[in-house]
């Protein structure tokens, strides 16, 4: 049976990062990177590993191609500190390292759960996630936000889920909002978009729609709602910072 490496990045997660390790006890390694938190965070985790990390936030790549570059296993199962592995899919995992394969990577279905709840509509399931893979076969894409695996080789879709428990509460949803876009919007600028009117006022409107209607939000209750409205506002977020960081606010005001 080949070895499985989980590595895990975590910024003061004292509260959700127990849950995340506890589901992943059975593996044959635990990386924990830490970016310098301050609550007990690094403590916590020195209950379940002594491989614990802690270092500088360089960013979301960065830090989890770090994670995979202390793995001495043969496959990998990278983690976010709020995500926790499903009993079922446990078993499927170990039912591959039993027979090391056969593909090279594979991606898992999330359950996103928000306030208590799996919310199944909205395009917010199975939000597949390329997260195993074999040792070597993967790494994280540079990307200030949003990283992905890419993986040389065959990749293969799981139906067994990791559970996301992604936001505390719409304090959480709002603060990491206003951080992921601003990030978002450097890339775009740098990328050298250039964001006009439409796309301050008819993206988040079509992302609403898309969720609410299109992906049938609305039957999941007021939490369709209210994350197809959030989202939204992520959307014109990203873009009004794109759009101002080229200074066209200074320049309709008539700034100098």
């Amino acid at each position: 049976m080949r070895r499985l490496s989980v590595t895990i990045i975590a910024w003061n997660e004292e509260a959700r990062l127990r849950d995340c390790l506890e589901s992943v006890s059975w593996a044959d390694e635990i990386i924990v990177i830490d970016a310098e938190s301050t609550d007990k965070t690094a403590q916590l985790a020195r209950e379940f590993t002594d491989k614990v990390w802690v270092r500088p936030w360089p960013g979301f790549p960065v830090q989890k191609n770090f994670a995979l570059e202390q793995a001495t296993g043969d496959w990998i199962l990278s983690l976010d500190a709020d995500e926790r592995v499903s009993p079922e899919l446990r078993e499927r995992v170990r039912r591959i390292l039993m027979v090391d394969g056969p593909a090279d990577g594979y991606s898992v279905p999330r359950k996103n759960l928000f306030w208590g709840a799996w919310v199944r509509h909205g395009g917010l399931y199975p939000d597949y996630q390329l997260r195993l893979f074999r040792h070597g076969a993967g790494r994280f894409v540079e990307s200030a936000v949003h990283e992905s695996v890419a993986v040389q080789g065959h990749v293969e879709a799981l139906a067994e889920p990791l559970l996301h428990h992604s936001y505390r509460g719409l304090e959480d949803f709002v603060a990491r909002s206003n951080r992921y876009s601003t990030l978002a919007a450097v890339e775009l600028t740098r990328e050298g978009h250039r964001p006009r009117w439409t796309d301050l006022t008819l993206r988040p409107f079509a992302r609403f729609f898309s969720m609410y209607v299109m992906k049938m939000g609305f039957l999941d209750g007021w939490r369709g709602f209210v994350l197809a409205v959030l989202y939204a506002n992520y959307v014109f977020l990203r873009m009004a910072k794109a759009w101002e960081s080229r200074g066209a606010g200074r320049e309709d005001a008539g700034a100098p």
